[in-house]
């Protein structure tokens, strides 16, 4: 087995895009429209992975319920601190920096578009 990639339905494509390409990096590897199936799929990848985040918009569906399921993804980051400064400064919804008490790596979380939470954590 190998993980492919993470779907994650979006409300406007173009918006989560946006968010995924400016504020995390990601690049369109490749995306595709099914107009008679009514939905558009785009994946997106890091530069250094072949693993793919699939973002899925079905056209009329502006948002989605995310229960209490749904946790997060993780990222990890070589420029940390600077990261986390621009995006703050760059207006996203950042948390604060944290660190669990086992002394474990620092880390903060990010909210995309549709209220996916994205964890980066700090590169060793």
């Amino acid at each position: 087995m190998k993980f492919l990639h993470t779907c994650l339905r979006v409300g406007n494509l173009d918006r989560s895009i946006d968010f995924y390409k400016n504020a995390l990096g990601f690049e369109i590897s490749r995306k595709k429209d099914f107009p008679e199936d009514k939905f558009t799929l785009c994946f997106l990848k890091l530069a250094n992975s072949s693993y793919e985040l699939e973002l899925t918009y079905n056209y009329g569906v502006s948002s989605y319920e995310k229960g209490e399921a749904y946790g997060h993804i993780a990222l990890s980051c070589q420029n940390f601190e600077k990261t986390y400064e621009r995006l703050k400064n760059d207006g996203y919804k950042v948390t604060d920096l944290y660190k669990l008490s086992d002394n474990s790596d620092e880390f903060f979380f990010i909210t995309d578009p549709d209220g996916y939470d994205i964890e980066i954590i700090k590169a060793k």
